[in-house]
């Protein structure tokens, strides 16, 4: 199990290797990627009632 000093841990290397300036931008690129495959999923369902419809 994850503990709070092994999370602690991550994001103090994470800070260490991206820099305090490059974080927020790295966070609104997996926020937007994030956002997208939530669009295609929800794209793909409705096409995927609509194709069972269709067959019914």
């Amino acid at each position: 199990m994850i503990g709070p000093w092994q999370i602690a841990l991550v994001l103090f290397i994470v800070l260490i290797l991206f820099g305090g300036k490059k974080i927020p931008e790295l966070m609104k690129g997996i926020g937007k990627g994030i956002t997208e495959f939530k669009n295609a999923r929800k794209e793909e369902d409705k096409e995927s009632s609509k194709k069972t419809d269709k067959n019914v």
